[in-house]
């Protein structure tokens, strides 16, 4: 018998796009919530755009974020869309929105408007620079914030350029934060019978990364560098040159450094006053790397880490995607969801990394194509199947367009936030 998952009955309604926000949304859907995603008519998420490569039409990024969820298409600045968003809002228990500040109280949605149809609603807001301060109207993306939030000044191999991580933790991180930040908010409904809006921000998620860097400058007065696969306060922790590739191995602890130079063949090392304690081998870092790889380089990656593996030392080769997407852990984790899709045969997608009463949260719909539940959405709100036809055939839905159709907010720019 399949497990009730928590957030069943939950209905939510995702007014967001790109990455941060469609990852809370999805989070939330694994979780079992209702998700109804409004996409702009025709064009829709943006995300559905980003590539090549495309999988059965679509991007893969939109089908990384969008499992699990059901797609409308509302033109928020028609008057026809109004009635639909309203009826929306009454029935469901969460708003998701990632506008500019201010931006969708100027097309009239924002949180009085919700909350007048529904006092036990939970709307979230997300933004980018956060909802006052100096920069509190600028778009953001991902690497802006990694540039911004110091993020990139910690990345990389020193004396060389900067570089961005390369997956959008930042991004992601907000989604998490906006999905945690939502699941507190549906419990204190629970208890009060209230709701409340919440809200989080890329640029304070990528502070949040920074917190021990920014504590090491707090403790030391000097801005953390950069230090390529390793960190600043921990040595020997990074990636080593072996004959065929690189082995990161991270030996955390005085412990671990006495048990990796044995299993090195320099045990000498275990006494030498550089390396003594790891105070030590973080001041002479440059020098403990040049030892230690001047072994490792002898070693091919598979046959050192079978070596150190067995003598309980952490450490990994570092692999590609397409390794990964075959590994033999991942794949006894049953991480990778398959499911069936209409345009795409061998479907399958990453789960959340949890499990529940034993039993990871499954993927129960593929990704939807734009505006796949436009009807089936009107009819769950009541309209009659005249309104429905009506609606359908709407600007406010992807009818015909107006002579002249508005793209930006009052104020000349893009409504929606770049995250």
């Amino acid at each position: 018998m399949e497990t009730r998952l928590p957030l069943s009955g939950v209905s939510v309604l995702d007014l967001t796009r790109n990455v941060a926000g469609p990852w809370a949304a999805m989070v939330l859907a694994e979780l079992g919530a209702d998700v109804v995603k409004v996409e702009q008519p025709q064009a829709g998420d943006d995300t559905r755009h980003w590539g090549p490569p495309f999988w059965g039409g679509e991007s893969p990024v939109f089908l990384a974020l969008n499992r699990n969820k059901r797609s409308i298409t509302l033109d928020l600045r028609e008057p026809e869309a109004r009635p639909v968003l309203e009826r929306l809002a009454a029935s469901t228990h969460v708003v998701l929105e990632s506008f500019r500040p201010g931006a969708l109280e100027r097309l009239g949605y924002g949180y009085e408007w919700a909350a007048a149809r529904n006092a036990r609603i939970v709307y979230c807001s997300i933004t980018s620079y956060g909802e006052r301060g100096p920069l509190r109207d600028r778009p953001g993306y991902d690497p802006l914030m990694q540039a911004c939030g110091g993020i990139m000044s910690v990345t990389g191999e020193p004396g060389r350029a900067p570089v961005r991580a390369g997956v959008s933790l930042v991004d992601m991180g907000t989604g998490m934060w906006a999905a945690l930040a939502v699941m507190a908010a549906l419990l204190r409904v629970r208890e009060t019978g209230r709701g409340q809006r919440v809200a989080s921000s890329l640029y304070e998620t990528a502070l949040v990364w920074m917190c021990y860097h920014l504590a090491t400058y707090w403790a030391g007065g000097e801005a953390p560098g950069r230090h390529g696969s390793g960190t600043a306060t921990i040595a020997p922790y990074e990636a080593f040159a072996a004959e065929d590739g690189y082995l990161v191995i991270a030996a955390g602890n005085d412990g671990l450094f006495a048990r990796l130079c044995d299993a090195l063949g320099h045990p000498q090392w275990i006494s030498d006053a550089r390396f003594r304690h790891n105070a030590d081998r973080v001041r002479h870092r440059q020098a403990l790397r040049a030892e230690i790889e001047a072994v490792t380089r002898t070693w091919t990656t598979d046959r050192l880490a079978e070596h150190l593996i067995a003598r309980g030392l952490p450490c990994s080769p570092i692999r590609t995607v397409v390794e990964v997407a075959a590994d033999p852990q991942a794949l006894a984790l049953g991480i990778f969801q398959r499911l069936s899709h209409p345009a795409i045969p061998d479907f399958q997608s990453v789960g959340l990394p949890i499990l529940l009463e034993g039993a990871r949260p499954q993927l129960r719909r593929p990704p939807p194509r734009c505006g796949q539940h436009n009807a089936e959405i009107l009819t769950e709100m009541g309209f009659s199947p005249e309104e429905v036809a009506r609606l359908l055939t709407s600007p406010a839905m992807g009818g015909p367009p107006p002579a002249e159709h508005k793209q930006r907010d009052a104020g000349g720019r893009e409504p929606w936030i770049s995250s």
